[in-house]
């Protein structure tokens, strides 16, 4: 006997100890659930030395930069928007309260998390950049209280739209919405600070609208409520298959046994998860509702092949036997394939993808463990008179006259009479899917996760409109180390001092004696920066014994050719990397995806303005290094110096461009990236630097392009492997093909819709693709199996069809039926991730179940005698028996 009837036959022999073994099992792994730990943070969708990742972290480390909260105050109805003195009072209130959310870190109370107050960017901490004299600039804070009258108000928005740095980044264009950007230390802390802020504006009054968004928020209230919809619609969903199973099997005792299983598998497979070390990420905290389905298929077969039996023998036991010894070997072939398909995804590059794949996998054969045993255990502890009346009666909703048998009839003799225009629709249908898979486009964007009316798509929408955009990345421009030789130094101040255009000084032989002084130092420097440091202390002394006016100026004049040749290495203070910088902030801007870029060629513009008079033809990159050196020293009397380095670093060898998009998409972020790409190669900038991304937005691109690149390659992995399955199964290539066309047309035709309708192909698809291949291979290899079993009997195709497509078609139509609509309370899910998954599990289950139906039948007319040739060699032989060669026992 087999060993797996063995414990089968052990489970019915001893049934109250298989449950108590189960509880024990399911109390043990349940207990470490409390361990949790929650991790709802997307870029650990990347590995830790992952090399963008790295980048990305060294950057916000050395531009001292943050994840921010986006909040937005919008007024439409005061004439001057939010310049309005009461708007802006509340707007300092709330800057106010702000700068107070922030607290001792609980994991190391010498460090403080939440809002970094220092760096919010609001009126009140900003400065207003203003002509104080001749070559002088003065800083005041923007906003140092709020206005006590409408002038007031007005002046400061008036002088905030003069400041590139703030206009369509803090303030709007039309000065009807305002911004504060709030850093925060931690990205974890962004819904819980939400909050706070949410309960502040709730006690304010007034004609304002308050919005709260940005990727930190979306992707952090998303982990909070993807939990919190886990506990509503998982319940929800066994809900609706535990009325269905009712409908169908009418003994809510009997139907109890999915119902545990399923409960079981997801507690034991949660437990091992955490139990393990492993967080519970935004990936694995869907976990039973990817688990629920498989967990229940298995016993509904069982359920349903003993619904249909029992009657006839009376004999509980004698009936578990006939059943399970029918069904065990389907069902463990279609937990395999399952578990192949989840399994698979450790392949992928993504470590809370593979755990998420490695768990289920776990999952799906604990329940097919659970189900082979505990439904027979739960079934032998039923009295016998509960069982009374179970089975098939006319018009019973199992019975030979009910409308499904009525229908699945019927459908048997449509596939034996119209196999061929089947085959051929289904080639058809093939063909238009492939058309649509085609156009599928990868992309994905968290804040659209959210339901359009969710206040984050709301706020997402709004702010988006009235600014430059609240998505995030940084366009990092990074000078190499090299060091220049002296003598390469020497030529190029030798070619600075020569181009010199004064002839009076030339005559004067200022610019000769210059010239001999670099001839002369030279031969005595040990390096570039030697050769530099002695020739300024010798042209100091030249200019300081100067005789006359024009002497001192022309030594001044060949100090500034020396202070930029020193100044080269300091890229981002030469003039012309500054002139390359805002060029390539003008092309961004030109894409339409870039709503406003900020970098330091902004800054040096407005100083360098505002020391010459606040005159507008000013505002522009100075024509020497000197002078943007001089712009930038005078910036940092400013109230706050240090935001200078947000966008360059302190020995100006790298900058920084914030880039601000109005969308959070992938393929606009890809697109932006395209673009810089095809600028830099036509434009090669003008000294040698490396480009590179940093920010939220574009490690969402490159973790999700990894996710999707990888799961088809997994799942291009398992497809093949489910194959070499089927054909083991059955012992037959052929065979193996014949079972694989479900799965090869549930996916194409998903897919293809998903082309055709436009839906992004995103994070819930892609995962779905793995549940595609394990529940659409479940029913054709219950059919087929149980097709070979029945055609050693009966010898031809045409009253094999008829047994077929009574219990064994009614078992699977109950299972696509149940599972369908078991999961459609997802589509009320105010996720949309639930939504995808719910709308498409229903799909699946419906596109593999018609496809059983009607494909596999209609390729058994065509093909039959290449397919039970050997059964009928057997046969003839008198040698083939209830179970043939083909994999039966």
């Amino acid at each position: 006997m087999h060993p797996i009837n063995t414990l089968i036959r052990f489970t019915m022999g001893h049934p109250r100890l298989t449950a108590a073994a189960m509880v024990l099992a399911t109390v043990v792994l349940g207990s470490f659930i409390g361990m949790v730990r929650v991790d709802t943070d997307p870029e650990n969708m990347l590995e830790q030395d992952e090399a963008v990742r790295v980048f990305h972290n060294r950057v916000k480390q050395e531009f001292t930069l943050h994840d921010i909260i986006v909040l937005g105050v919008v007024n439409e109805r005061d004439p001057d928007g939010v310049f309005n003195p009461a708007t802006l009072k509340r707007i300092a209130e709330l800057t106010e309260f702000a700068a107070t959310l922030s607290w001792a870190d609980p994991e190391d109370p010498g460090k403080t998390v939440g809002v970094v107050s220092r760096d919010i960017i609001a009126p009140g901490n900003v400065d207003d950049i203003r002509q104080a004299g001749p070559g002088e600039v003065r800083f005041a804070w923007l906003m140092p209280e709020p206005p006590a009258s409408r002038g007031e108000a007005l002046r400061i928005r008036d002088r905030a739209m003069a400041n590139p740095t703030l206009r369509d980044t803090m303030v709007s264009a039309d000065g009807r919405a305002l911004c504060l950007y709030l850093p925060i230390t931690h990205k974890d802390l962004a819904h819980l600070i939400t909050k706070r802020l949410q309960e502040k504006i709730a006690s304010f009054t007034g004609n304002e609208q308050y919005h709260i968004t940005g990727l930190p928020v979306a992707e952090d209230t998303f982990g909070v409520e993807m939990f919190i919809q886990m506990a509503v619609s998982a319940p929800l969903s066994m809900l609706a298959i535990f009325l269905l199973m009712l409908f169908f099997f009418r003994k809510p005792l009997l139907i109890l046994s999915p119902m545990i299983i399923a409960m079981v598998s997801v507690i034991c497979t949660m437990g091992l998860l955490v139990g393990t070390g492993n967080t519970v990420h935004i990936m694995s905290s869907m976990i039973p509702i990817f688990l629920m389905p498989v967990a229940v298929v298995d016993s509904i077969h069982i359920l349903s092949e003993f619904h249909d039996q029992y009657r006839k023998t009376g004999d509980r036991r004698r009936t578990l036997e006939q059943v399970m010894n029918q069904l065990y070997k389907p069902m463990l072939y279609t937990s395999l394939t399952s578990a192949a398909g989840f399994a698979s995804l450790a392949l992928t590059p993504i470590p809370p993808v593979r755990v998420f794949g490695i768990f289920v996998a776990v999952g799906i054969m604990l329940a097919w463990l659970l189900t082979i045993t505990f439904i027979p255990a739960f079934v032998m502890m039923i009295k016998e008179e509960r069982l009374a009346g179970l089975g098939m009666t006319a018009g019973g909703t199992g019975g030979a006259d009910s409308l499904l048998s009525r229908h699945l009839r019927w459908l048997g003799g449509v596939t034996g009479r119209r196999a061929k225009p089947i085959i051929a629709l289904s080639l058809a249908a093939l063909a238009v899917a492939g058309y649509g898979i085609s156009k599928i486009e990868i992309n994905d964007n968290p804040v659209n996760w959210f339901t359009p009316n969710h206040p984050i798509r709301v706020a997402d929408r709004v702010l988006n409109s009235h600014f430059g955009g609240t998505y995030e990345a940084f366009l990092v421009l990074e000078g190499g180390d090299e060091q220049e030789e002296a003598g390469a130094t020497a030529a190029l101040l030798r070619d600075r001092i020569a181009d010199m255009d004064n002839g009076a000084a030339r005559a004067d032989g200022i610019p000769v004696l210059a010239l001999h002084d670099i001839e002369a130092e030279l031969s005595r420097a040990a390096d570039a920066d030697a050769l530099l440091d002695n020739l300024e202390r010798q042209w100091q002394e030249q200019r300081d014994r100067a005789a006359t006016d024009a002497d001192y100026d022309l030594w001044w004049t060949v100090l500034d050719a020396l202070e930029e040749v020193r100044g080269r290495g300091q890229l981002f203070k030469q003039p012309a990397m500054l002139r390359y910088l805002e060029e390539l902030q003008d092309h961004l801007l030109a894409t339409g995806i870039v709503g406003k870029s900020n970098s330091v060629t902004d800054i040096v513009k407005k100083v360098h303005q505002e020391l010459h008079e606040g005159s507008p033809e000013q505002f522009r990159i100075p024509d020497s290094a000197a002078a943007a050196a001089q712009s930038l020293i005078a910036y940092q009397n400013s109230h706050r110096p240090d935001d200078l380095f947000h966008f360059v670093t302190p020995d100006y060898r790298k900058a920084n461009v914030w880039v601000q998009l109005r969308s959070g998409d992938n393929k606009d972020m890809e697109q932006v990236v395209r673009a810089v790409e095809d600028f830099s190669a036509l434009h090669p900038p003008p000294m040698p630097v490396i480009l590179n991304w940093a920010g939220l937005t574009y490690l969402n691109v490159v973790w999700q392009d990894r996710m999707v690149s990888g799961m088809l390659k997994a799942f291009l992995g398992s497809f093949a492997v489910v194959f070499l399955m089927m054909t083991l199964l059955f012992r037959s290539p052929l065979w193996g093909i014949v079972a694989m066309v479900p799965l090869t047309v549930t996916i194409a035709l998903i897919y293809g819709i998903v082309g055709l309708t436009g839906k992004d192909y995103d994070m819930p698809i892609a995962v779905l693709s793995s549940l595609t291949l394990g529940l659409a291979v479940d029913f054709a290899i219950h059919f087929l199996q149980r097709s070979r079993v029945a055609y050693a009997r009966t010898g031809n195709w045409r009253e094999t069809s008829a047994i077929i497509f009574e219990e064994p078609a009614r078992a699977i139509s109950r299972n696509v039926i149940v599972i369908a609509v078991g999961f459609t309370p997802l589509l009320a899910a105010p996720l949309l991730p639930y939504k995808t998954v719910g709308f498409f599990l229903a799909s699946i289950m419906a596109v593999s179940g018609l496809a059983t139906m009607f494909i596999i039948p209609s390729l058994i007319t065509v093909l039959e005698s290449r397919l039970f040739r050997k059964i009928r060699v057997e046969r003839q032989a008198g040698t083939a028996g209830e179970q043939p060669s083909g994999g039966q026992t």
